[in-house]
């Protein structure tokens, strides 16, 4: 019996590489399918997959905190006004500066009126003849209607025609008729000289009401025209503070309620004040109503309109609504 022929150690060899790489694919190939069976089992799960979440910007510091109930005003008055030519003309005199104080009724400056004086001695002149013609009128209707009562008179008496009465009364009727004519133009007249005064009266800038004299926007010798401004009066007291005050606040003061304030630029100078108006309607815009409170107090001769104040309209008090002592308490349950 012969013996098997014995294999080549090269053969062997290159055998066992090729069984180790078939064995290497076959791993590597149940680990794919391995993958792609758990893949298909979580979209399975999962149709829609949720996206990776977006990245976040860093959350802002909160705003730091205002003090809800400080209202910012400013100190007024409520007289305030710019007074403004009536007339055009020129500037011929200035009587009040910037600074000065004045009282109702005083002369601030002068606009040219010379034109006016001239017509002012016309009208005189025009009137005093026809004041002179009408006291003429007068005598004459009375010498006419003399005539016609005579005339009556005689003809009473047979010793004058009815054509002779009928003529002094015509007469008499024309005189009373001219001098009704000559009445109206003496009126007329009167009228005509006050019409000039008044021109002549807005030829003069007056102060309306007594106060400060807080600007001057004319100058002596310039040109101005009806409606320009001249002079800004101001009065310096009382001095008021108007605000608004929201009407979710749950506070609505009556009148003569006190309420605190201080200025912007130093709070830590108090002051008082008393409710004098609330507006009985609400602002649309801003869901509000108007206030108007009258500072009191002796600290105040300093403080000028203008100035910036801090209401100090605390709510929190008032929120609630006050409670009844003589109601009886609610029944327990």
């Amino acid at each position: 019996m012969s013996a098997a022929p014995v294999p080549h150690p090269e053969n062997r060899t290159r055998k066992g590489f090729t069984m180790n790489r078939s064995a290497n694919l076959f791993f590597v190939a149940a680990l794919a399918l391995a993958a792609a069976g758990c893949d298909n089992s979580s979209v399975a799960s999962s149709p829609n997959p949720a996206p990776p979440p977006a990245a976040t910007a860093p959350a802002s510091a909160p705003p730091k905190p205002t003090n809800a109930g400080d209202i910012l005003s400013v100190l007024t008055v409520e007289h305030q006004v710019d007074i403004t030519s009536q007339r055009d003309g020129l500037v011929m005199s200035l009587n009040h500066d910037e600074g000065s104080t004045v009282k109702s009724g005083d002369v601030l400056g002068q606009i040219d009126d010379r034109s006016l004086q001239m017509e002012l001695i016309k009208a005189n002149s025009d009137l005093q003849v026809e004041e002179n013609n009408k006291k003429y009128k007068e005598a004459e209707l009375k010498a006419k209607t003399a005539a016609y009562h005579r005339q009556q008179q005689l003809r009473a008496l047979g010793l004058s025609s009815d054509a002779d009465l009928e003529a002094a009364e015509f007469e008499a009727k024309a005189a009373e008729y001219d001098l009704h004519g000559y009445e109206a133009l003496v009126e007329s007249g009167h009228a005509e000289i006050n019409r000039l005064k008044l021109e002549e009266d807005q030829t003069r800038i007056h102060a309306p009401f007594s106060g400060v004299v807080v600007r001057r926007y004319i100058r002596e010798g310039q040109a101005i025209s009806k409606g320009d401004k001249c002079f800004r009066v101001s009065q310096l007291s009382p001095l008021q503070v108007q605000f608004q005050v929201p009407e979710s606040s749950g506070r609505r003061p009556a009148l003569g309620t006190p309420i605190e304030l201080s200025l912007v630029e130093d709070s830590s100078r108090a002051l008082t004040a008393r409710v004098t108006k609330v507006s009985p309607t609400i602002d649309a815009a801003s869901d509000s109503y108007d206030v108007l409170a009258q500072l009191t107090g002796s600290n105040i001769s300093d403080l000028r309109p203008g100035m910036a104040v801090k209401v100090l309209w605390s709510t929190a008090a008032h929120s609630a609504p006050p409670s009844n002592p003589n109601s009886n308490p609610p029944p327990h349950p």
